[in-house]
This record gives C-alpha cells, structure tokens and sequence, in this order.
C-alpha cells in the first residue's frame, strides 16, 4: 500500500516508518526540511511542506491509500499562551489540512494520533475507551484533534483514532527526561507518587499500528496502552531497580508547580487506561509489566 505520513521524522516515526517500508509499503512522509536521520530509497521518500500550513504537499495525499497523522510538537515545558498555541495549532490545523485534501469518494484508511489525556484526570478509576472526555486544556484539545480526523468519515475514509499513552523508547519521547533524576542519583516519584502512569513500549506501538492496518473491520478510537498501566511510585521503583539507583527522593508537588505552571499540575495527575479494544481485537502485546519493558530498553540505553 502507499503510506503518506506527517510527522514521520519525530519519534514515533523514526521506528514507525522504515517497518512500514520493511513490510513492503510505499511510504511518503511529509516533513518541515529534509531529513537527516531517514534515508530515502525505493519504498521511503520524503516530501517538503508545512502541515499546518495549505500547500503543494496536499496534492500527494490523494494518491494514497492510507494515512496516518503523527504531528504535534511536544506538551513537554512551561504552558506558556505561545506554547499552548503551538500545541493546539500543530494538531489541530494539520489535521485539518489532512482531512481537507482527502478526495470525496477516495476510501482511504486515516490513523490520526491522540493521546490518553482526552480523558482527564479520574484518579483511580480505570478507563476504557467508552470513557468520556474530560474537561481540562489536554482532554479539550483531544476532544478537537479527534473531531478534525473523524471529518474524514463523511469522505468514505476507514477512520482509526490512536489515543497514545506515555511512549517509551530510548532515541526520544518522554523516558530519558523522566530517568535523568536517577542517574544523578536523586531519583524518585512526582509528588504523591499515587497518579497513574498509563505507557506503551515503542515495539509494541508499532505493531498494534501494523495489527490495526491489517484489521480493515476496525474504526474509531484505540487506547495504545500496556494493559497494566502503574503509579507514578511503582514506575519510580522500577526505573531504580532496572538503573541500580536510589528511587526514593520525590520532587515535591509544589515545586513541581512552581517551576512548570500548569503542566507541573497535570503531570501530578494520571489516568488509569486499558487498552480494551485491542486486546478484544486479538493483539497480544510483547511488554505487559513496566520492569520488564525498562529492562529491555535500558539494556541498550547509554
């Protein structure tokens, strides 16, 4: 099949994309400026063009078959009014600008990213995807990414939402931040220590992306999620378990607050996510428990 991707040169791209083109797709990503870290070849090419922006770039989609939409620069950081524009406006208008160059009648297969987030913050009570939305800054922005992709439907497109947990890998995504503490030796939870950490191996993302194109009977919203999502404590254990460090040093609430603004304040919550519909559609993930899916990537982390 012919893949067209945005923001496939980010981290979940940099492993998504050259196994798309290992499984024998064709697979076109869209991106700011050439990339230096994807080599292009016969099943890997790369197109220049700013996704939030209407451009030349939108003339490719219609020749493919499936498109899935990664985009959106990182929550990590002060929230800022300027970040959380740059947040809102990297999703939303660049799905948006997906949608809008779908032609009528076209039928291809759209996987749009959202995250775990869409549900607020429910302390322990376990999520599904049948949960509602919350009502805070990153469950509203979910709620609207979600509603930009699902436009596509009234296009003929098989739409597939993918409601990403904490991502964890070794080349980006949020693990080295959270594991740096530990290996000066002051690790140890966020505040309370009692939120909920709902995380997904960067292996097992992948293959629930390969799992779920295979699946053409399959739309709508996915929780990528270990079925066994931990506290915050439990994950801190584990990370000085694995790193052979002391765990037990928290950064206190209020400072958390004071040096991040809001986002110190949503890092203190959680969410309590299963990934019902995926284990109901017969995917069997490889890294089920937190200490194990550390192990195998801290193994190979310098």
């Amino acid at each position: 099949m012919k893949i067209f991707i945005t923001g496939g040169t980010g981290f979940v791209g940099r492993h998504l994309c050259p196994r798309l083109a290992q499984e024998g797709h064709h697979v076109t990503i869209l991106s700011r400026r050439p990339s230096s870290t994807l080599r292009e070849g016969n099943d890997l090419r790369i197109v220049v063009g700013d996704p939030t922006h209407r451009g030349a770039w939108q003339q490719e989609v219609g020749s493919h078959d499936v498109i899935i939409n990664l985009a959106g620069a990182s929550i990590f950081g002060r929230w800022t009014p300027q970040h959380k524009e740059r947040i809102h406006k990297s999703r939303i208008e660049t799905t948006s600008n997906l949608v809008d160059a779908i032609p009528h009648g076209r039928a291809p297969v759209l996987f749009s990213t959202s995250a775990v987030g869409y549900y607020g913050f429910h302390g322990d009570e376990v999520l599904d995807e049948t949960a509602p939305a919350g009502a805070d800054f990153l469950a509203t922005l979910a709620s609207q990414w979600e509603a930009e992709a699902l436009r596509a439907q009234h296009k003929g497109a098989r739409v597939v939402i993918t409601r990403f947990g904490i991502v964890l890998g070794t080349d980006g995504g949020a693990l080295q931040q959270m594991i740096r503490p530990f290996r000066w030796f002051v690790g140890g939870p966020l505040g309370s220590g009692a939120q909920w950490l709902s995380w997904i191996h960067i292996e097992d993302l992948v293959r629930a992306f390969l799992h779920l194109l295979d699946r053409e009977d399959l739309t709508g919203a996915f929780n990528f999620t270990s079925p066994e999502p931990v506290p915050n404590r439990d994950f801190a254990r584990a990370v000085g378990k694995v790193l052979r460090r002391p765990s037990w040093i928290p950064a206190p609430a209020f400072l958390m607050r004071l040096v991040l603004g809001e986002f110190g304040s949503a890092i203190l919550h959680g969410q309590r996510v299963l990934p019902r519909r995926l284990l109901e559609s017969g995917f069997t993930f490889r890294f089920i428990g937190i200490e194990e899916a550390l192990r195998d990537l801290l193994a190979r982390s310098p």
